[in-house]
């Protein structure tokens, strides 16, 4: 359920606005879109999981807080990583 040492570097790459960079809301946003997806495949399967599920509601709501603060922020780099993850709205 939990992302591998290797998908998350590779996560932090491919989203970093710097070099070294592990905290921009870009990267949180990648990550937890990351864990989201593994979540919801697993409960393809569990679907009765409802202690899983607890934890996925706390990881979309601390998604979208993210999202919110990089709208207000700046509403470009937002539309342009919802874009590039799939994420609806």
């Amino acid at each position: 359920m939990s992302i591998t040492a290797e998908r998350k570097t590779a996560l932090i790459k491919e989203h970093a606005t710097k070099p070294n960079d592990t905290g921009s809301p870009e990267v949180q946003i990648a990550i937890l879109t990351e864990r989201i997806t593994n979540l919801t495949g697993h409960f393809k399967s569990h679907n009765k999981d409802n202690h899983s599920r607890r934890g996925l509601l706390k990881l979309v709501s601390q998604r979208r807080s993210l999202l919110d603060y990089l709208k207000g922020k700046e509403e470009a780099r937002y539309k342009t990583l919802i874009e590039k993850l799939g994420i609806r709205r």
